[in-house]
């Protein structure tokens, strides 16, 4: 099967044999599904330099120059530390079959509310193949199967990071249809949204174009993941260095992924003695800097090389590249409202050694993770301890946040009685 293969007319049979697997899963133990994650991650380790190969392949497609490269590729430290995730996952208490409420009522009836899995998990994602891994780790532990849509971008490591579940699966018994790799043929995407029958739940994990593709066309209930216009706010009583640390990490540590800093906003009273503090590691890591006025008057005289006047839409861009918006603000209000007209509600921070101005914004912002005095980098399922994650949800339905495994699950109501009827 290729990245988009015009001879698959229809993946609605491969939705139909993932939902008839389905309840293979349900049927394993707590130890039987760790078990197999374990082994899962033995595989990943043996099967290193093959991981590579595949990837190197899809690398070889994109230039290193865009900024989905970084998250396309799996070195060594990578697929190590995916392994790993695999195994914190394996850990974790199973979230399924943990009884939520028990009562018998005066009739006699006995009931119980308890965890159960989602079903068919449906996930949509871009470029990033460890994704796969943490989804099918996810999933296979909480007894869900899933049906996978990467990108195009990635197929040649999606495809034999799969055929390694697959193995997996193969050693422990399980139907191989537990984990299904869609083809990427944006037609055939349609059918997935539209798969009421066969798919429990959608998440869509990437570029804000797809998701609002997967909003407008999924008839199968959607949880929101991935997109992040995310804010730090030095405030004038910021400990400057501690700021100028953590703005630095915020936007080159990782700027690809969707926890990275895009816009900046300092106090008025700080800018001309803070911006400058910035600029040496900024211009190492060739951060592109998108000004306002008050902003660009201040960094002009530092003469840095990558100085741009920002335009009005930059400030609600998603950057994912090594550049950043910076604004100067009068004061708390303003840097409140300015997150409130542009954050896609994902992580947003302040600098502040001003415990009561900290608490007043880490109770007024509206995002899914709000800091005080460090990185926004940290919005992540592993780094809460939540092992790996399918996404950061910035919806307010069901899940908000790392969408890990305590969240892939929904409620079944048992009743028993003994002959009772309702008349």
């Amino acid at each position: 099967m290729s990245a988009s293969d015009s001879e698959i007319l229809s993946i609605v049979p491969q939705l139909a044999a993932t939902h008839a697997a389905a309840p293979a899963l349900r049927r394993l133990t707590d130890a039987q599904k760790a078990a197999l994650l374990h082994r899962l991650a033995e595989v990943l380790l043996a099967h290193t330099a093959v991981i590579q190969a595949e990837n190197q392949k899809d690398l070889e497609r994109m230039p290193q120059s865009d900024p989905k490269w970084d998250r396309l590729l799996l070195t060594e430290k990578r697929i190590e530390n995916l392994a790993q995730s695999v195994r914190d996952v394996a850990q974790l208490a199973d979230p399924t079959n943990q009884i939520l409420l028990e009562r018998t009522l005066p009739n006699g009836l006995h009931l119980k509310k308890i965890a159960v899995p989602m079903g068919v998990v449906g996930v949509i994602y871009e470029s990033r193949p460890n994704v796969t891994i943490d989804v099918t780790a996810l999933c296979l532990r909480s007894g869900n199967a899933v049906v996978l849509r990467g990108g195009s971008d990635a197929w040649h490591t999606n495809q034999y990071l799969v055929g390694l579940v697959h193995q997996v699966l193969e050693e422990h018994q399980v139907p191989v249809e537990v984990i299904t790799l869609l083809p990427t043929d944006r037609e055939l995407m349609k059918e997935l949204l539209t798969a009421t029958r066969y798919v429990d739940i959608i998440i869509p994990r990437g570029s804000e174009q797809l998701i609002q593709f997967v909003r407008q066309h999924s008839l199968v209930p959607t949880i929101e993941t991935g997109a992040g216009v995310v804010h730090t706010y030095v405030q004038e009583e910021a400990d400057l260095e501690k700021a100028c640390d953590i703005v630095i990490n915020a936007r080159v540590s990782r700027p690809s992924v969707c926890n990275s800093l895009d816009g900046l906003l300092v106090d008025q009273g700080i800018a001309s003695a803070f911006l400058p503090m910035l600029c040496q590691d900024f211009e190492k890591w060739n951060v592109e800097i998108y000004a306002d006025p008050a902003a660009y008057y201040v960094l002009e005289k530092t003469g840095y090389p990558q100085l741009y006047h920002a335009q009005e839409e930059d400030f609600g861009k998603e950057w994912l590249d090594y550049k950043i918006t910076i604004k100067v603000v009068p004061g708390l209000d303003e840097a409140l409202e300015h997150i409130r007209t542009y954050s896609s509600r994902h992580s947003e921070a302040i600098v502040s050694e001003n415990p009561d101005v900290c608490r007043r914004f880490l109770e007024e912002v509206d995002a899914a993770a709000v800091y005080a005095n460090a990185s926004t980098r940290f919005t992540d399922g592993a780094e809460f301890g939540l092992g790996a994650e399918i996404g950061i949800s910035t919806q307010k339905l069901h899940a908000r946040g790392p969408f890990a495994l305590e969240k892939l699950v929904t409620e079944k109501w048992i009743i028993e009685g003994t002959g009772q009827v309702r008349w």
